[in-house]
């Protein structure tokens, strides 16, 4: 079970500290009290007391007087930290930029945070940018091909912990049949999110978070058919996750997760 503010074990201080972080990573860019208050939704008087003690730990930077607010040397070093924690990425991260020039796709790794798919890391092609987004950049975990191949590659008991109603229900069968037949998802039709972006995503599974990260590529709609993400990029972006799956010695997301949930249901 997870916890929640009623959960006695629960620091409700602390997390709204790292809520405050939090507001300042999704902004991508220096934020006032003001602006952390709208972003937390904590009073001015909660967000003041929380700016300090963090500007005093160094997580947060507060060069002016009545300036904005910038991520300090503690927070800049407890990110590159958790970076090192992610071994696979130099070892993926050459095929992921051929993978963008070859297909013309942009091409990510995205985690998933509050029901929501938060992109880690980005390729673009060298000629330009496919789509205006960046690390940090959020998306909705329902309707998305990332969302998709993360809720399908779950085990069963963490998924029922995310309380699924019958669309995300439905969201992951169609997501994990998918993944049986070909190796990778699209999300189409009812189950989009937006019309403008076709995607496809694979998951992989990470030992360390016991749940898995997806692999994505996509592009406009205009220019991203279906056809051509089912055909040429989706066995692409399978094949490159497949080999680092083999690299490091792992079983397909599925088999992963589903191992995973019989291990913490012994526990």
């Amino acid at each position: 079970m997870s916890a929640s503010p009623s959960d006695r074990k629960f620091a409700n201080t602390l997390a709204r500290g790292l809520g405050v972080l939090q507001a300042l990573a999704v902004s991508g860019e220096p934020l006032t009290h003001a602006g952390i208050a709208r972003a937390t939704g904590l009073p001015k008087p909660t967000v003041s007391r929380l700016t300090y003690t963090l500007c005093t730990l160094g997580y947060l930077s507060h060069p002016e007087r009545n300036g904005p607010f910038y991520p300090g040397p503690a927070a800049v070093i407890l990110g590159a930290a958790s970076g090192l924690s992610v071994p696979f990425i130099p070892q993926v991260s050459g095929q992921m930029q051929r993978l963008a020039e070859e297909t013309g796709t942009l091409c990510t790794i995205a985690l998933a945070h509050d029901r929501q798919m938060v992109l880690t890391h980005t390729w673009q092609p060298a000629g330009g940018m496919v789509l205006r987004v960046r690390d940090g950049h959020r998306i909705p975990l329902l309707g998305t091909s990332s969302g998709q191949a993360w809720v399908a590659a779950l085990s069963a008991a963490k998924f029922e912990a995310l309380e699924p109603d019958p669309p995300l229900r439905a969201f992951r069968e169609n997501g994990h049949m998918q993944l049986l037949r070909r190796g990778f998802t699209i999300a189409t039709g009812a189950d989009r999110a937006s019309g403008q972006v076709n995607a496809v995503s694979v998951p992989y599974f990470v030992p360390a978070f016991g749940a898995p990260v997806v692999f994505s590529c996509g592009g406009p709609a205009r220019v991203m058919t279906a056809a051509h993400l089912e055909n040429e990029t989706g066995p692409a972006l399978r094949d490159v996750v497949q080999t680092l799956e083999r690299q490091t010695g792992q079983p397909p997301a599925l088999i992963a997760g589903s191992r995973q949930g019989r291990i913490g249901d012994d526990r």
